[in-house]
C-alpha cells in the first residue's frame, strides 16, 4: 500500500546516490526523501530536564502547525514518501488538527508514525487514532512507579498514561484493528534501569504490542552524569579524561541527510531531528519548492561538512546515528 514502483525506484537511487558519495567524498543526491518529519507541537504539557521542548530552553518560537502547511509539505512530498513521522520537540497530540493531519497522509498512501507522552489518550481520542488510520503509536512510559516515572517526566501522571494504553488497546480488539501498532518506550536512566523487567511486563499487561528500550541523550553528559545508567549496555556515554563522551568513534557520513526531510511547524526545512533550535535552517516550504531546498546549496554544503567531518558539526556531537547498543 505505501510503497509502489516509482517510491521503490526512488528509494534505490537514494541510497546509491548516498554510498557514492560516501566513496567521493562529493555530494550526490540522486533521488527525493522517502522519509518525512513534520512537527505538529514544540509546545508540551510536560517539563522534561532533557528536553528543550519541556525545560523551557528552545532558543526558536514555540507553537503548532498548521493544517493548511501539512497540507503543502504533503502535496509536495508524498509522490516519493513512504514513511512520515508526525514529531520533532513537544508533545503532538496538543495540536487540535492531529488526527486531520494523519487521516491525510494516510489518504495519500503515506505509512505514519507519532511519538507521545501518553496524557491524551481517552476514549475520544483512542476512536479518533484508530479511525484516523495512524500505523504506528510510540508511547513514552519512563518508569514504573509514579515516584520514579515523575523523576525525568516531570508533571506527568502514569496512571492515566497507562490506563490511556489500556484503552486504546482494548477499543483495537473492539473494532477488530491492526492499528495503530502501540509502542511502549522506555528510555533507561540510571534512576529506571532496575525497572526494565517490570516495564515489560507492563507492556504485556496493558497491551502494547512491543517494548522498546532507548538510550538516554543527556543534553551535558559531563555535568548531568547521574542521569546516565550505571549497567553500560544502556548507557550512551563512557568516561574518559573526566569527561563523558559518546561510546562510538564518529563516521564521517550520515544515511538521515539523504533519507529524511524534516519540517519543523513553522515550514523551516532542517537537516535533521537533532537540530532541535533550528540552527541550521536550510530553506522554508512556505517561499521555496521542497525538491529545490532538499537539493540546494545550502543543504548539500551541511552535507559536504559531514561527509568531510562529522565531528565538527556541533548537532551531531550527542547523536546516536551508527551508534549501534545491543540489550
Amino acid at each position: 500500500m505505501y510503497i509502489n514502483f516509482t517510491k521503490t525506484i526512488n528509494a534505490i537511487r537514494l541510497i546509491a546516490g548516498y554510498w557514492v558519495s560516501i566513496l567521493f567524498k562529493k555530494v550526490f543526491v540522486w533521488g527525493s526523501p522517502y522519509s518525512v518529519s513534520i512537527e505538529p507541537s514544540s509546545i508540551c504539557n510536560l517539563s522534561c530536564s532533557e528536553c528543550p521542548a519541556g525545560n523551557k530552553s528552545l532558543s526558536r518560537k514555540s507553537g503548532l502547525l498548521d493544517y493548511e502547511l501539512f497540507e503543502k509539505i504533503i502535496d509536495q512530498t508524498k509522490k516519493y514518501a513512504i514513511y512520515l513521522n508526525l514529531y520533532l520537540q513537544g508533545e503532538p497530540f496538543l495540536n487540535p488538527s492531529i488526527f486531520k493531519m494523519i487521516r491525510y497522509a494516510n489518504e495519500n498512501n503515506i505509512y505514519t508514525c507519532t511519538s507521545t507522552n501518553g496524557h491524551f489518550i481517552d476514549k475520544e481520542s483512542a476512536r479518533n487514532i484508530i479511525e484516523s488510520g495512524l500505523q504506528k503509536l510510540i508511547v513514552s512510559v519512563d518508569g514504573t512507579s509514579q515516584d520514579i516515572y515523575e523523576k525525568y517526566r516531570q508533571g506527568g501522571s502514569l496512571e492515566k498514561v497507562l490506563s490511556g494504553i489500556r484503552i486504546l488497546a482494548e477499543l483495537k480488539k473492539e473494532l477488530k484493528s491492526q492499528s495503530p501498532e502501540i509502542e511502549i518506550q522506555f528510555i533507561v536512566f540510571k534512576h529506571n534501569q532496575h525497572q526494565i523487567k517490570e516495564i515489560q511486563h507492563i507492556g504485556k499487561e496493558t497491551g502494547a504490542n512491543r517494548i522498546a528500550l532507548k538510550s538516554a541523550q543527556i543534553i551535558n553528559p559531563t555535568t548531568d552524569f547521574e542521569l546516565i545508567p550505571s549497567e553500560q549496555k544502556f548507557a550512551r556515554y563512557k568516561k574518559q579524561n573526566n569527561e563523558y563522551i559518546l561510546k562510538s568513534k564518529f563516521h564521517n557520513r550520515c544515511f538521515r541527510l539523504w533519507q529524511t526531510i524534516v519540517f519543523t511547524n513553522k515550514g523551516e526545512v532542517i537537516p535533521c531531528c537533532f537540530d532541535k533550535n533550528a540552527e541550521f535552517i536550510v530553506g522554508n516550504i512556505k517561499t521555496s519548492p521542497f525538491l529545490a531546498i532538499w537539493k540546494s546549496v545550502h543543504f548539500n554544503h551541511f552535507r559536504k561538512k559531514i561527509l568531510a567531518s562529522r565531528k565538527k558539526v556541533p548537532i551531531c556531537c550527542n547523536c546516536t546515528s551508527g551508534l549501534r547498543i545491543k540489550y
